[in-house]
């Protein structure tokens, strides 16, 4: 059995974390939607994890990685309030990175921006928060 990659690990964690707050999941329509790609048919306000990258970041003897992941809140058209509050509310649950991860060991996580912006062809308001953080491999 392969260790799992150190990208869906840190997805799982922050999925679970995310998952278990109530004042999120009232933030996102009475449950906590993130997903790795819109749902057909979904009405805002739910999240999906946008662009990630991972980076090897090893020293000495411990394997690491550097990661850069985006989460896009998706809010309806002049809502940008309602997408920066759910942004937000993720960020607060970010503060402790006490996170378990499978296969990994979170070393740092921090929330490197929080930024708003209007999707030009649906109108849709759109909070984008961007997570680094480094993963060690057990």
């Amino acid at each position: 059995m392969t260790d799992p990659c150190p990208l869906l690990a840190l997805r799982a964690g922050l999925i679970a974390r995310f998952s278990a707050d109530a004042a999120l999941a009232a933030l996102l329509g009475g449950r906590v939607r993130l997903y790795d790609e819109p749902p057909r048919g979904s009405i805002p306000v739910y999240a999906v994890f946008g662009d990630a990258e991972i980076q090897d970041d090893s020293v000495d003897f411990a394997e690491r990685h550097r990661h850069r992941h985006d989460i896009a809140v998706i809010a309806r058209p002049g809502s940008v309030r309602t997408a920066l509050d759910a942004a937000a509310r993720m960020a607060a649950l970010l503060a402790d990175t006490a996170m378990p991860l499978t296969g990994c060991r979170l070393v740092t996580l921090r929330v490197r921006a929080i930024e708003a912006h209007r999707d030009a062809r649906t109108g849709e308001a759109r909070a984008r928060l961007t997570l680094e953080a480094v993963t060690e491999t057990l």
